[in-house]
């Protein structure tokens, strides 16, 4: 076996931690006018999908601990874009919805997957090849392999 394998230039992980950080940083200038951070605008697309919908599967949705989750919704909240109700029929349940300004958001950040590609340099071809190349470390059933 090579000492080449344990070179940190080498190593998956680094690149995806590197790049990961990259993202976030490329995508802050973007979502800046928009007021929010980049873990808001992930929690904004999902409910954009479907809305409303209980912070549990939310925050499973988007890989994230609901303690983790609940002080982004409370920040949301705070800016006028989401609401937090007890569902009716289970007051166990928090539900996130989308406010009017909330909804109205979503015209506005149609705008960011462009500038995130000019940024870059890549086109939607280009970032569907990348996302798809990253499916196997991204769920479950990669979790699921690689630990095998």
């Amino acid at each position: 076996m090579s000492d080449d394998l344990l070179r940190l230039e080498n190593q998956v992980c680094f690149a995806l931690v590197t790049a990961a950080r990259n993202v976030v940083g490329i995508y802050r200038p973007v979502l800046e006018p928009l007021g929010l951070t980049h873990p808001q605008y992930l929690v904004m697309l999902a409910l954009w999908e479907r809305s409303p919908r209980a912070l549990g599967e939310l925050a499973a949705e988007l890989a994230m601990e609901p303690a983790t989750l609940s002080p982004l919704v409370k920040r949301l909240e705070a800016q006028g874009r989401v609401t937090r109700t007890r569902r009716e029929s289970d007051e166990r349940v928090l539900e996130i919805g989308l406010t009017e300004e909330g909804r109205a958001l979503r015209t506005r950040a149609l705008e960011v997957p462009a500038k995130v590609m000019a940024r870059v340099g890549v086109d939607a071809g280009g970032l569907q090849v990348l996302r798809d190349a990253l499916a196997p470390f991204s769920g479950s059933a990669g979790a699921e392999r690689m630990s095998e």
